[in-house]
């Protein structure tokens, strides 16, 4: 029996979608990415759905991020060419960003690295009070996509991204306001009904209205493309990264949790 790593609850036009591994942190797994699609997809065609939640299983996590054994490392051309094809978290994202109605991340709890992303891709985050956020790649010695920092970038602005980035820290709720990654803060008994509300009232507006101007928003940002060039020492700086000692050694300091020792190479 395949496990389901995703739930489904439907009430009126909203639909939520819960990532359902709480004894992970909800961390993110192939599998779980690749049900995302799957799920998203088949919403993407339902008329009678208006708007979208996603959140976590628990009360502790909505998702602590890719799970970090996952993480591919000493890449060939070959499989990092597939990689950067067929990426399931970019597939993902690319699913999420082309949904045709609103989609509201509600943070119960901690959303770090691809969990963070994931909820930077949703139109509105809500987050209960004790929600922490970050994302970590330079604590790892991964390069992030440049999409995910474009995004970033749209979201807080170029000085707050780069200290993220640069950083790697973990923000609470209030910093996280205060820059600009989450819209609203509510007590934990409140998450639910206050988000839900906000869902409901968007679900109850003109769907033409909302599609359209979904379709207006992701429209207006796709002029922010590298050229060829860029892209591919890009590519070339992310492939050294993954196949790096240091990568490993940031696995390695992770799962033993200690502060890594880099060595640049």
């Amino acid at each position: 029996m395949e496990e389901k790593f995703l739930l489904t609850e439907r009430q009126e036009k909203v639909c939520t979608i819960i990532l359902n591994r709480p004894e992970r942190r909800n961390a993110l797994s192939p599998l779980m990415l690749l049900q995302l699609v799957e799920t998203l997809t088949k919403l993407k065609d339902d008329e009678e759905v208006c708007c979208l939640v996603i959140r976590g299983a628990g009360d502790k996590a909505f998702s602590s991020g890719y799970d970090i054994s996952d993480i591919p490392t000493n890449l060939t051309p070959e499989q990092a060419a597939a990689l950067k094809a067929r990426s399931p978290f970019q597939d993902v994202l690319e699913t999420l960003l082309d949904f045709p109605y609103p989609v509201i991340a509600m943070l119960n709890g901690h959303a770090f690295g691809a969990g963070c992303d994931l909820a930077l891709t949703c139109d509105i985050r809500i987050a209960a009070e004790h929600t922490q956020m970050g994302l970590p790649p330079a604590k790892l010695g991964i390069i992030y996509q440049p999409d995910g920092i474009q995004r970033l970038i749209n979201i807080v602005g170029l000085a707050n991204a780069k200290e993220i980035f640069f950083t790697g820290r973990s923000y609470g709720a209030l910093q996280a306001k205060d820059m600009g990654l989450i819209h609203y803060i509510q007590p934990p008994d409140q998450l639910a009904p206050f988000t839900y509300d906000l869902a409901q009232e968007i679900s109850a507006n003109a769907p033409l209205s909302l599609k359209g101007m979904k379709l207006i928003f992701n429209k207006c940002l796709k002029y922010q493309k590298l050229d060829p060039e860029d892209t591919r020492e890009i590519e070339a700086l992310r492939l050294q990264a993954f196949n790096s000692e240091d990568l490993k050694e940031g696995q390695r300091a992770f799962k033993e949790k200690r502060k890594p020792v880099f060595k640049g190479r």
